[in-house]
């Protein structure tokens, strides 16, 4: 039930979705703060007091050299080591549980993020999503993703922490002497030069290598997925020369934040040891000046070094930070695309009999599809649909046949507000198709393509995404209505495993299963573009006279590519050459003697018929065997 690329649309170009900029991250991260603001606030109040009690260490070491140095007691001494190990101690539990709250902050907003990040994909347009590429949403809601979560996680408790302590070290140097505090922060202002031009060409860096990897997915997601269609065409060296241009523009964006890091950390590592020399030495004469207590000076060149631990965490975790924000911000950027306010889930089907399901929604009188002087155009190319006019009626059948690369997939996707029209309208209602909200578009207007999807989970819960409160009952008579008998042999009922290391599904039967969420979507419009095709002749004329029988006075407009389904239809369009040049039922078509005839006649292998006075074609010759087996050659 989801839209293809198909053969007359273009290529989807990677890198379309928005990504947000620092002002949005700011707010959302305040945002998933405040969900979670008891959990916030206890993690850093613990913090705070692990911080502090980290401090003790080297204040009561500073006491101790004046201790010894006055000629203090051995039991003085002992005290205030014992009070050491006591403050050594309480930073250790203090640290640890405030790293589990940290943890479960983390996880509670990890999964908010992944739950708003499915919630608005799926609530993007098909046409912003399919012009984004399929490589650029997965990198976005899995390596990107995963990447802010581990920042929520472990990356920004680990940095807080770490800033409460160095700020909690500085306020313990200015205490015991502002001139050696005021010298060690000086001593730090290398640090601050070399983090400052490292902070201001980071963020793009990594939104250069974050983009440069979804184009790289991109390309080899399609190289993957069209492998035989590549390998017809003699297109293997085209794409692994492709594969090899996108692998080296991520070489090149790797390079590039490689390169920062490489000048950041040394310059680093130099501006360690500065405020530690320089307290020592103009500690040393202070003290020889009897300015200041030895113990001062240890303990102000102790806290100093200790600070080498937290500022070292900081700095290592801050290229940690960089990537993590630019994932943040391509993952937050989708809330800036196009799209409706929440993603929709499909209305449930009512009770139904076990013969019929019944449909919760109903046709309304003027909910009349007019496509009125429509244009289209991929990109800057040529018009694949020219001045087509057309109007469909509510609870009509109607099917669009005509040779390959006529336009009738485009046509398809205007009418499901896949696309937008170049030039004219397409409206149900009055209203444009494309204008409406994606939620109402869901429920109003379905596409079935022959591309379908089983995904991971039971039987059950892929035919409860289209109606989610469906009941089994229900579920069991949405699969006798498209003729999928197979669903009764399952080992487990609807709650066969599917998919990957459960049972997988023919074709077949996974385009009937996805005909079934038809069922349950309960559309009121439902177009079907060669969404039997993968179906042997016999099983798609059964399928689709049980479609035919369940979606009576629903609007069904079928792309058929067997022309009986055309037969079928209340009124035929035939296009060509991006134009509707026919329309009306099969009989009238068929006696005009035009291109839908010439269709029709060679669909059955006769020769063209001879027409008597009447008007009344007269066929001559026997069908051959490819009518008789049911294949089309429209």
């Amino acid at each position: 039930m989801t839209s293809p690329r198909c053969a007359d649309s273009p290529q989807a170009a990677p890198g379309q979705l928005p990504t947000a900029d620092a002002r949005q991250v700011r707010r959302a991260a305040l945002h998933l703060m405040r969900q979670d603001a008891q959990a916030f606030t206890a993690m850093i109040i613990f913090n705070v007091l692990a911080a502090g009690a980290g401090l003790v260490g080297p204040w009561l070491l500073g006491r101790i050299v004046n201790t010894v140095k006055d000629g203090g007691g051995v039991e003085a001494v002992d005290r205030l080591a014992l009070g050491i190990l006591v403050g050594a101690v309480a930073q250790l539990l203090l640290a640890r549980h405030a790293r589990y709250l940290g943890h479960r902050f983390g996880e509670r907003t990890l999964a908010r993020i992944r739950e708003q990040f499915v919630e608005r994909a799926l609530a993007l347009p098909t046409s912003v999503v399919e012009r984004a590429g399929a490589g650029d949403l997965t990198a976005r809601g899995t390596s990107d993703v995963a990447a802010a979560g581990h920042t929520l996680r472990d990356t920004g408790p680990d940095v807080f922490v770490a800033a409460m302590q160095a700020l909690f070290i500085l306020g313990a140097v200015f205490l015991l002497d502002p001139l050696l505090g005021a010298c060690g922060v000086l001593g730090l202002t290398g640090i601050w030069f070399a983090t400052r031009w490292y902070l201001r060409r980071a963020r793009s860096a990594y939104l250069d290598q974050g983009a440069s990897h979804s184009a790289l997915a991109e390309v080899l997601s399609a190289t993957a997925s069209g492998a035989r269609t590549i390998e017809a065409f003699g297109l293997r060296q085209r794409r692994i020369a492709d594969s090899e241009e996108e692998i080296q523009r991520c070489v090149a964006a790797r390079e590039r934040t490689l390169f920062l890091r490489s000048v950041l950390f040394p310059s680093i590592d130099i501006s360690y040891v500065i405020p530690v020399v320089t307290v020592l030495l103009l500690g040393g004469v202070m003290h020889d000046r009897g300015a200041v207590s030895l113990g001062t000076v240890v303990a102000c060149a102790l806290y100093l070094r200790q600070l080498s631990q937290p500022l070292d965490t900081i700095l290592q975790r801050i290229e940690e930070l960089q990537s993590s924000g630019a994932s943040f911000a391509r993952v937050e950027g989708l809330a800036a695309a196009p799209a409706g306010t929440t993603a929709s889930t499909p209305p449930a089907a009512s009770p139904a009999t076990p013969a019929t399901p019944s449909f919760a929604g109903a046709a309304f009188d003027d909910d009349r599809i007019e496509v009125d002087g429509v244009s289209f155009s991929y990109g800057d190319g040529a018009d694949v649909l020219r001045g087509v006019d057309l109007s469909v009626r509510p609870g009509e059948r109607l099917a669009i046949v005509g040779p390959s690369g006529a336009g009738k997939t485009t046509l398809s996707r205007l009418l499901a507000g896949i696309d937008a029209p170049t030039r004219g309208t397409v409206t149900v209602g009055g209203t444009p198709i494309a204008d409406l909200p994606p939620s109402r578009l869901r429920r109003q207007i379905v596409l079935v393509t022959q591309e379908h999807h089983v995904f991971l989970g039971t039987l059950r819960d892929n035919l409860q995404i289209a109606a989610e409160s469906a009941t089994d009952r229900e579920l069991h008579d949405a699969l006798a209505a498209v003729g999928a008998e197979w669903a009764g042999d399952m080992p487990d009922g609807l709650d066969t495993e599917l998919g990957a290391g459960g049972h997988r599904l023919p074709g077949a039967q996974a385009q009937q299963l996805a005909l079934a969420r038809v069922v349950l979507a309960d559309p009121h419009t439902l177009i079907l573009d060669e969404a039997t095709a993968l179906l042997d002749p016999t099983t798609a004329r059964h399928t689709e006279h049980a479609l035919a029988a369940v979606l009576r006075g629903r609007t069904v407009i079928a792309i058929a590519h067997r022309l009986q389904t055309a037969h079928d239809a209340d009124r035929v369009a035939v296009m060509e050459d991006g134009q509707v040049t026919e329309l009306g039922t099969h009989h009238d078509l068929v006696t005009a003697g035009g291109s839908y005839a010439a269709l029709w006649h060679s669909w059955h292998g006769e020769r063209p018929p001879t027409t008597d006075g009447d008007g009344d074609g007269t066929q001559a010759g026997p069908p051959c065997s490819e009518a008789r087996s049911g294949r089309s050659s429209v």
